[in-house]
């Protein structure tokens, strides 16, 4: 089916998805350009058997502007998209964190250099050539995340995506970075570019260094290079929320996400179910002060 796909509308509580319905839908990602412009985005026809669109980082602003008539409409989550400005300087970013930012960052710089015997460990690869390398290195460590591992979101591994990679890489599209110690690679970042816009596309780390930081490590080492770049004028934190994008962006948008539905009882069955089982959790979220419903709710975040 022509620019409709089976998508997984899922059911989850935190980062954990307990089971999902495939609805066949025609996505409409915004991009930051997008965005920062508030583009009112054009939906596509649908093709015969698609059950709607599913739009995504849109921003609240222009939420009635793309309703469709006599359908469905269901708001997925509220975020706000950050990004950061890459027209200054490294220095300068750093000095816009706060002190306890910065200090922390320093800490944890330290103590992964130390555990590497004094120095810091960051590998960047841009070629094509350089690309496939990277990949190799980085899923040893995709293979060992929560990402893939919870999300099914770990760097894929696929031919036709390595071939895109070195492609971008080739093009000076796309950048790799590497956090090493005693030579074994525990981090990874793999960003994209269009348009020079940086996109954070796959992030990942090893579970053994969690207490460490090491991809907050990395990302701060990966701006020195991203600020050093001409062609780079944003780094785009894409979709959600997070302590790390807050942080380290320097500009947000209030956004959502959407899956508008052509009428039917099928379609308006899973948007009550969506409503009841989120309404559930948030229920469940307020009685975790409540010893027995609180562990149980941590039980099934964790998995």
């Amino acid at each position: 089916m022509s620019g409709a796909v089976a998508w997984p509308i899922k059911f989850q509580i935190g980062a954990r998805t307990l089971f999902a319905v495939r609805r066949r839908l025609v996505r409409v990602p915004l991009e930051l350009d997008d965005v920062l412009g508030g583009r009112v985005p054009v939906l596509p026809p649908l093709p015969t058997g698609a059950a709607g669109w599913s739009v995504t980082s849109l921003p609240e602003a222009l939420v009635e502007a793309v309703r469709p008539g006599g359908g469905i409409t269901y708001l997925r989550q509220r975020y706000t998209r950050y990004h950061t400005d890459l027209s200054g300087t490294h220095a300068g970013w750093l000095g816009g964190l706060s002190g306890n930012a910065r200090s922390g960052l320093k800490r944890k710089t330290k103590k992964l250099a130390e555990a590497n015997g004094g120095t810091l460990d960051v590998r960047t690869y841009r070629s094509g050539d350089e690309m496939a390398v990277f990949h190799a290195l980085a899923r040893g460590v995709a293979a060992r995340t929560y990402q893939e591992k919870l999300l099914g979101a770990g760097l894929p591994d696929d031919p036709a995506f390595v071939a895109g990679m070195r492609a971008k890489a080739a093009a000076g599209e796309a950048f790799g970075w590497l956090l090493c110690v005693n030579d074994v690679a525990i981090a990874y970042l793999y960003c994209p570019m269009t348009g020079g816009d940086v996109r954070y596309d796959y992030v990942g780390h090893d579970p053994a260094w969690n207490d460490w930081s090491p991809g907050s490590v990395l990302h701060a080492e990966a701006f020195a290079t991203l600020f050093a770049d001409p062609a780079a004028r944003r780094f785009d934190f894409t979709e959600g929320e997070g302590q790390h994008k807050r942080q380290f962006s320097s500009a947000g948008t209030a956004c959502v996400d959407l899956l508008l539905l052509r009428p039917g009882w099928t379609n308006r069955a899973l948007v009550a179910a969506l409503r009841g089982f989120n309404q559930m959790v948030e229920s469940a979220k307020t009685a975790r002060d409540w010893p027995v419903v609180g562990r149980l709710v941590d039980r099934v975040r964790r998995g």
